[in-house]
């Protein structure tokens, strides 16, 4: 079976793993955690990096650390992995459920704009399988606004929107390193910013709340959600790859495209964005029989998340239209796109996309 994904894991990381296991530091007091932080928000270009246990705890550091509380109203995407959702129904904050665009699967911003009330406190807007969402248009209505913009860049590490790296356009972005993204430190997240203060009070919320100044007194309430040692080792190896390894997912991404673009709707770069195509998709209304198909010829796929506002815990919060959403979800499926795909295997499961059309065309002319 070919996977959708694998980890590219080599020497250098196993290296940098040993090291911290000789020193002893392997905890979360680990100076290699620090070191992470360092590195990861420089390559982004932010100021601060906060390194958490996963990408779901990172957005709820964000959330909690922006003073969003029961009654305020977040917008979210219908579209996305459920995490920016579920942490603002941690805070019992109010999710506002928006549809997205057909060109980047993004939030649409025009519809964001109608949604905001007297309520809004923040937009959590998602870089959805690598692909840039419209971010500046979105950070200039919240500044317009007054409200806080919340970016989820858990699947779109390197991806650029009008030339800088996403990332750089909310009040707090989140990252996650869970073992099918760009890099990985098999669990893991980070919280990025360019505000001193919302860094401390996010360093605090991860450690407990516990102050810096009195260990074990606690003026807040606070979390556990702090990144080991030994992940923010793996996390140090993987970041000197990270350039070469989106580029090897772009170039992935450009033979499929090569390959298919003229059987189904293949996944570009949207307008004024450069995705890392964190898992390559492809849109077609065949989707679920050419799933099974594939599965059948050993490619393991993955069918796009379902429109958050169809879900059981969500329904009460559906108050828009969510056409995009559901079109998406019905035709999105993502290809095996793991770094070291070789390129005969991207050829062989192109094949047999193009061989299952070939065998629809067939069926119908029989029937005619």
């Amino acid at each position: 079976m070919i996977p959708v994904y694998k980890p590219e894991i080599g020497k250098e990381e196993e290296e940098e793993v040993l090291k911290v296991i000789r020193s002893g530091w392997i905890s979360s007091a680990s100076p290699a955690v620090r070191e992470f932080e360092e590195k990861f928000s420089a390559y982004i270009g932010r100021k601060y990096g906060v390194a958490t246990s996963n990408g779901t705890t990172a957005l709820h550091l964000a959330v909690t650390a922006l003073g969003i509380k029961e009654g305020d109203e977040v917008i979210v995407p219908d579209l996305t992995f459920i995490s920016p959702v579920n942490v603002v129904l941690y805070n019992r904050a109010i999710p506002v459920i928006v549809d997205v665009e057909e060109e980047n699967w993004g939030l649409d911003p025009e519809k964001v704009r109608k949604a905001i009330t007297n309520k809004t406190k923040a937009i959590i807007v998602v870089h959805l399988y690598g692909n840039p969402a419209k971010v500046s248009e979105l950070k200039e209505i919240a500044e317009e606004k007054g409200i806080y913009l919340i970016e989820d860049c858990a699947e779109a590490h390197g991806a650029e929107y009008e030339g800088k790296k996403v990332g750089n356009f909310g009040d707090i972005a989140c990252f996650s390193f869970y073992a099918n993204k760009v890099i990985t430190t098999g669990e893991g997240g980070m919280c990025l910013t360019d505000d001193e203060g919302l860094y401390e009070k996010m360093q605090i919320l991860r450690d407990h709340g516990m102050t810096k100044e009195k260990r074990y007194w606690h003026e807040v309430v606070g979390y556990n959600y702090r990144m080991t040692g030994l992940q923010a080792a793996l996390g140090l190896a993987q970041l000197k790859k990270i350039d070469k390894f989106i580029e090897r997912k772009r170039e992935i991404a450009r033979l499929y495209q090569e390959l298919l673009e003229d059987v189904v709707t293949v996944q570009k770069d949207p307008p004024n964005g450069k995705s890392i195509f964190w898992l390559f998709s492809i849109l077609t209304e065949k989707r679920d029989e050419l799933a099974e198909y594939l599965a059948k010829n050993d490619v393991e796929t993955r069918k796009f998340f379902y429109p958050v506002h169809e879900m059981p815990p969500y329904r009460d919060f559906a108050k828009n239209d969510y056409v995009v959403s559901e079109k998406l979800s019905k035709l999105g499926l993502s290809l095996p796109s793991y770094l070291s795909l070789s390129k005969s295997e991207t050829s062989f499961i192109s094949e047999k996309i193009i061989g299952f059309f070939k065998g629809l065309k067939h069926e119908q002319w029989d029937q005619h």
